[in-house]
């Protein structure tokens, strides 16, 4: 796995049990050109127009105590296809085992109501875009941010904190913020309450509930609709861009061959994502925190 260490901006790699704390940011690729593994390692990268949103993640994992974050622009060598392929396969993994994870909404004023109605919030590109589906729901800690590196003021936290003794109005404030930000992700991606606060485990939904979570959402190549799904499903295959929809035909077999549950034939034509029916079961999971 390979690091950006957050105050020198040089990339480092680590293996198995050497892998430091990290931090890790979820976001949407710009239009304009993301700073890229040679461009990080490059003199020219300061003038790249995605340098801005590296520096500004790395200025927050330093204030939260961090020294390594992984960004999926600059971590990976995507000139090479065995690189990518190992990385698109242990990626849920890695957002798992992060520490913290920064949700850049770089469409999204933090200082606006994320509750109103019509918000940039609930309009974000974010929650349109195939990939971050594993990036919402793999995560212990997740920390939203808007444009400005500023982060929203209404938060939820996955475990309860007791408030301090005796400041009962900051207990109903935090109580209020807690099941505010929660119920907008809820509404908005139509994932269940407890999954999202990881009270019960991804993996205990069927996979026809799990793939319902990505109707709507969409990918630049046809093929990494099935392989954004890759960890949600469990599931681990070499990737061959080029393959367009046979992507999901691959990904059916695997999941045919690992389990018996078959309400993923509840599912029409993957490539549309359309679903004639869902349904879930539920299980425990340790709770964490989502901030």
């Amino acid at each position: 796995m390979r690091l950006l260490n957050a105050k020198t901006l040089q990339l480092d790699e680590f293996f198995d049990e050497d892998i430091p704390a990290y931090a890790i940011l979820s976001h949407t690729w710009a239009e304009k050109k993301e700073v890229t593994f040679q461009d990080i390692c490059g003199p020219t990268r300061e003038k790249e127009p995605g340098f801005t949103k590296i520096k500004g993640c790395c200025a927050q994992t330093i204030k939260d105590g961090l020294e390594w974050v992984w960004i999926d622009t600059c971590c990976i060598d995507k000139t090479s296809s065995a690189e990518l392929s190992e990385a698109i396969n242990s990626m849920y993994r890695w957002y798992a085992e992060s520490r913290v994870c920064y949700i850049y909404l770089s469409d999204v004023d933090a200082a606006e109501d994320p509750g109103r109605h019509n918000s940039t919030f609930r309009r974000s590109r974010w929650f349109k875009r195939g990939w971050t589906l594993q990036e919402l729901l793999a995560p212990a800690e997740l920390r939203f941010f808007g444009s400005s590196w500023d982060e929203l003021t209404t938060q939820i936290i996955k475990q309860p904190v007791a408030p301090p003794y005796g400041q009962a109005e900051q207990g109903e404030r935090y109580k209020r913020d807690k099941r505010s930000l929660l119920n907008i992700v809820r509404e908005v991606t139509g994932i269940r309450s407890d999954i999202l606060a990881h009270r019960t485990s991804v993996f205990s939904a069927s996979m026809a509930e799990r793939i319902s979570w990505a109707a709507g959402r969409s990918t630049s190549r046809r093929e990494d609709r099935a392989y954004s799904l890759l960890g949600l499903m469990d599931i681990n295959m070499p990737l061959l861009y080029g393959e367009g929809d046979k992507a999901f035909a691959r990904l059916q077999e695997e999941l045919i061959r690992k389990s018996y549950d078959h309400s993923l034939f509840a599912w029409g034509c993957w490539g549309r994502m359309t679903p004639r029916s869902s349904s879930g079961t539920k299980g425990r999971r340790q709770a964490t925190s989502f901030n």
